[in-house]
């Protein structure tokens, strides 16, 4: 049995995002397995290539080609003061449910998303709990009406 390959990776910005995964899918990478942001703060050295400026937050993409056995990853840079990337909806429709959930539990906003509303907490949720600055222990009692054992 041989190790599986690394994946291709890329660093676009968030001007060419869809431009890179469309390449990529153009390639042949017809699934996107994965799509998730991750809160670097206080992790700002984390290994980067030259030339590209760490943030806050990254979303990170996850793409297989299943017929050519191949995996890329893209890992686009978010700003903290303007947490905002193009969604990926027209070129996978099943990035859907997940940018929904990067939306609800780190902020991030997927411009042009056919539905970016809250999938995991009620809309009435203030914050997003998997930012690393939410307050441990602040998570208020929300469902007040919820029905109790029986």
């Amino acid at each position: 049995m041989t190790a599986a390959a690394a994946p291709e990776l890329a660093f676009p910005t968030r001007d060419q995002y869809v431009g890179v995964v469309a390449g990529y899918r153009d390639q042949g990478f017809e699934q996107c397995a994965d799509l998730c942001a991750v809160d670097y703060l206080g992790h700002p050295g984390r290994s980067l290539p030259e030339g590209v400026v760490p943030e806050r937050f990254e979303v990170v993409v996850n793409l297989l080609s299943l017929s050519q056995v191949r995996r890329a990853r893209v890992r686009v840079q978010v700003p903290e003061s303007d947490p905002v990337v193009p969604t990926l909806f027209d070129l996978y429709p099943g990035v859907e449910a997940m940018e929904r959930e990067a939306f609800d539990l780190f902020g991030v906003v997927f411009e042009g998303h056919p539905d970016l509303t809250r999938i995991l907490l009620p809309e009435e949720w203030e914050g997003h709990p998997l930012r690393k600055d939410y307050g441990v222990g602040r998570v208020p009692v929300q469902f007040k009406e919820a029905p109790g054992p029986r």
